[in-house]
């Protein structure tokens, strides 16, 4: 011991002394609580009494309980902590579906019909363009039969080629014959200016009552001159045949739906319903609701929507009346109309095509994919698709 204690003192007196010089751990602690400046621990110290003293020394202690404990608290609410997801499919009610082919009918079935108007616009195609038609043309109007008596509306209403508005003369392109015109000139096309008269192509329309009272159509493009001439008379023609025939020469559901499935669950023809369109003949809707049952859908996605795919018949397509191939489709309210020629979608053949919906549960309206939807959101339809080879019988 005498060593240690030499060491020592050598200790203090080479080493700067810095805070109390105490030999004792009760001296320390109470050099610590009367410079300390924790206001418990110095209570503690110079409070005269034990009673107060007693005080000060819980409250000290009931105060570092509570940090202890509230720090603990924070360390393991930090390891616990969990998060709770909640999932919920809800049954939206699946819209409306409605189909139709952009050709209205079959040519073989309706040739007949228009055997004398498809011969005089083959003469404007000649006439005009020097045009004799395609191998398929030619076949179909040598296989046709005899014209028909001649149509006095197709008469009364010849598609022409105008050589002066000036002096209101023109040319009969189904005849050759030169004939006077009269009326109000209309150019539906709107702003388009024709730089040399010898161009214009248009027909001439009068009131049945009144043969001065006429109104003159007429067209810088001999192609749109024909094409809106001839869906006049075409539409003529088809009212003054019989309701049931034009639906056994349109397209049956059958024939136009090669195969369907919704939800992953196959359907056929029976889960559509048809309705006759003046302008795209027999059209088919899924999910019509006619039957009081309308279906409904849990789960978005193309692989849960309703999967089509249809057969067109290209090769049966009026060359004359319809400038593309493909089929028409409007998504719609069980209690809406479908409105095929203002707002249907147009598919072409060869292709799948997906479209997306987004159903707005407040306003209770449907929506195409490019438009935003607000509340619950689901995709509604899957693929629709239309080959282009016929099918193997």
């Amino acid at each position: 011991s005498a060593p240690r204690a030499r060491l020592k003192a050598r200790l203090k007196r080479t080493l700067p002394v810095r805070g109390p010089q105490a030999p004792t751990v009760g001296e320390l602690m109470r050099w610590y609580c009367l410079t300390t400046n924790t206001h418990g621990c110095r209570r503690i110290v110079v409070s005269r009494g034990r009673l107060r003293r007693l005080l000060w020394i819980l409250l000290t202690l009931a105060a570092v309980g509570l940090i202890l404990w509230y720090c603990a608290q924070l360390v393991l609410h930090y390891y616990v902590a969990s998060v709770a997801v909640t999932v919920r499919f809800h049954k939206l009610p699946f819209p409306a579906v409605t189909l139709c082919n952009i050709n209205p009918y079959k040519y073989s079935a309706i040739k007949g019909h228009l055997e004398e108007l498809d011969k005089q616009t083959m003469t404007a195609l000649e006439s005009l363009y020097d045009f004799s038609g395609s191998p398929t043309l030619r076949a179909r109007r040598e296989a046709g039969p005899e014209p028909p008596k001649k149509n006095k509306f197709l008469q009364r209403f010849p598609l022409m080629k105008i050589e002066s508005l000036r002096q209101r003369t023109a040319i009969d392109l189904g005849t050759g014959h030169r004939r006077r015109i009269a009326g109000t000139v209309v150019s539906p096309e709107g702003s388009t200016m024709v730089k040399n008269p010898k161009d214009v192509v248009g027909f001439q329309l009068c009131d049945s009552s009144n043969n001065h009272s006429c109104v003159l159509y007429t067209f810088s493009s001999g192609v749109n001159a024909i094409q809106e001439w001839y869906k006049l008379h075409y539409m003529n023609i088809m009212a003054q045949i019989k309701s049931e025939e034009k639906q056994q020469m349109s397209y049956s559901a059958e024939e136009l739906i090669l195969s369907c499935s919704f939800d992953g669950v196959s359907c056929d023809a029976g889960n559509f319903t048809s309705f006759h369109h003046p302008l795209h003949g027999n059209c088919y809707t899924f999910n019509s609701g006619n039957n009081s049952k309308i279906l409904n859908t849990s789960t978005g996605g193309s692989e849960y929507g309703l999967q089509v795919i249809l057969y067109i018949e290209e090769a049966d397509y009026n060359p004359f009346l319809v400038t593309s191939t493909g089929a028409k489709i409007v998504v719609h309210d069980q209690d809406e109309y479908p409105f095929i020629e203002d707002i249907g979608t147009e598919i072409e053949t060869a292709t799948a095509t997906s479209i997306g919906m987004h159903f707005v549960s407040g306003g209770g309206t449907l929506s195409l994919g490019w438009r935003p939807g607000g509340g619950l959101a689901s995709g509604l339809l899957g693929n629709i698709s239309c080959p282009t080879e016929a099918r193997e019988a």
